[in-house]
């Protein structure tokens, strides 16, 4: 069998046809192995009749759906690159990634179509010269074809596989933080070991109901998409997150693994009388994005609910650390320990091993790490020396091999000269019950330097700057503690959950108070 990530679809459909592979929990829409297998060489076969060739680019503009992983596949198996579009971008963004990427084809949702009327009127702004679109009634923009009908004129039949190992499989654009988004390439190679790496990890079995509310283009939810039809299970997928509705599809699809950001979980919290809906299906969720809480993960453990914290990146095609079934509650606030088929060490600025405890970047190797930032062999070669990938993140590693994530380094505050993670301040406020959400910045500051600074969300409108501060005050080193506090009504994140802490910085550009 050809090292090739679509024939993972073909072999699943051909062991398990019947089974169910894939429910949208928005719509009830069912489809098994065999089903889904079919719809996607329907859509390959209909490409390579219309002359998709080898290493072309394919766009994919789509809401979480059947269609998007149909088309992933798709392009798998005939050697296409898929390029998974974020859909919160607008059409300025849209276009550097198009060109960027040398797209030639588009799939967009009906959802999308005046970004995409605005993104074909720039001509050629962009490489693109084939435009479908899914969908459901509304009318077919002058220049696209009719998605449904270009794929449904493709035989079911098994298409030519052309495309393999260190073939490039996607390019999946980073969020952009900071500056423009760079295009992280993964082959069929790396995107199967990160199959095999997360399968080979975590606790899955046959029967399981796998919640997957992440968006598609994003490769927390790609690469668990790929891990089901590894494994034979059930994708249960939102078209787009909502707390509420994940609870009433938890209890509806007697779901009983998931992955979901701390953000997602922290929102399924504030729905009122959460406690109704039966979530007695569920042994356990991965999150990861940012360090969980130990709040929120004691919160869901009186729900009889594990949540094992996973740590991954783009870059590395999801894995890098996840805590076992043990340490989610033994070692609570760790990531856990490196992947199997992983390697993580923890270094210093010079590039030499962190001891046990102490503060360095983290560093990833494995087969699963991406072959290149496309276009971009200086960013390339800073990221990836050696074989190992420099994540940025800082983290410690104590003497059992547990990582325990703290930040960004370059989110990191250094105030009076102490190194201040803003992480562990989050984790803190946190901890209020009248408060949502937390994020926390540096800001300059005259007498240190830099001083932490807290913007949070409130449940209740009598909480006060002072009652934050106060309650940090006896939970913090003085160091630590936020010199000021504001009060927004959401914290700006980016697909992923992670809070944008340049966007922050932007809103609240003062100095600290003294």
């Amino acid at each position: 069998m050809e090292n090739n990530l679509g024939l993972l679809l073909a072999k699943r459909a051909f062991l398990n046809p019947r089974t169910e592979a894939f429910v949208n929990g928005n719509t009830g829409e069912r489809l098994t192995f065999e089903a889904l297998n079919n719809r996607c060489n329907q859509l390959a076969n209909a490409l390579v009749a219309d002359g998709i060739q080898k290493g072309d680019r394919l766009a994919i503009l789509l809401m979480n759906g059947s269609e998007f992983i149909e088309t992933y596949f798709a392009c798998a198996k005939i050697g296409a690159v898929a390029v998974p579009l974020n859909w919160r971008l607008v059409p300025d963004e849209l276009e550097f990634i198009l060109k960027d990427s040398g797209a030639k084809r588009l799939i967009f949702g009906e959802e999308f179509y005046d970004n995409v009327v605005d993104l074909e009127s720039r001509g050629d702004k962009t490489d693109v010269t084939q435009w479908l679109q899914l969908s459901t009634g509304t009318e077919i923009a002058q220049f696209a074809v009719s998605y449904q009908q270009f794929r449904d004129a493709g035989n079911a039949d098994e298409p030519p596989i052309r495309a393999s190992d260190d073939d490039m499989m996607y390019i999946m654009y980073t969020s952009g933080t900071t500056g423009l988004p760079k295009g992280v390439v993964h082959t069929h190679k790396s995107s199967i070991w990160g199959v095999l790496t997360i399968a080979a990890t975590m606790y899955a079995h046959e029967g399981d109901r796998y919640l997957n509310p992440l968006p598609m283009f994003h490769v927390g939810s790609l690469t668990p998409l790929t891990i089901g039809i590894y494994q034979g299970i059930t994708n249960v997928v939102m078209r787009s997150f909502d707390p509420k509705l994940a609870w009433e599809i938890i209890e509806k699809e007697r779901v009983t693994t998931g992955l979901m950001v701390p953000a997602m979980l922290n929102f399924m919290l504030q729905i009122p009388d959460h406690e109704k809906y039966d979530s007695t299906s569920v042994r356990w969720f991965m999150s990861g994005a940012a360090p969980v809480p130990v709040s929120l993960i004691e919160a869901y453990a009186a729900l009889d609910i594990e949540i094992q914290q996973v740590y991954g990146l783009t870059e590395t095609c999801g894995p890098a650390c996840l805590t076992d079934s043990e340490a989610a509650r033994t070692k609570a606030g760790s990531t856990g320990k490196a992947f199997f088929h992983t390697e993580v060490k923890i270094v210093d600025g010079d590039g030499n091993e962190c001891a046990p405890n102490v503060p360095g970047e983290v560093l990833v190797r494995g087969p699963h790490i991406m072959r290149e930032y496309w276009n971009r062999p200086d960013a390339t070669a800073e990221s990836i020396i050696d074989g190992w990938l420099h994540t940025g993140d800082s983290a410690t590693m104590d003497d059992e091999g547990f990582v325990y994530i703290q930040d960004r380094i370059k989110d990191m505050v250094i105030s009076g000269g102490e190194n201040v993670y803003p992480a562990e301040i989050e984790a803190v406020l946190m901890q209020h019950p009248n408060i949502v959400e937390a994020g926390v910045i540096g800001k300059e500051s005259a007498k240190w330097g830099e001083s932490p600074f807290a913007v949070v969300v409130k449940n209740d409108n009598a909480l006060s700057e002072n009652d934050v501060l106060q309650f940090c005050s006896d939970k913090l080193a003085r160091f630590k503690q936020p010199k000021g506090v504001a009060f927004a009504e959401q914290i700006p994140r980016n697909p992923s959950g992670k809070i944008l802490k340049r966007l922050l910085r932007e809103q609240f550009p003062d100095p600290a108070p003294e």
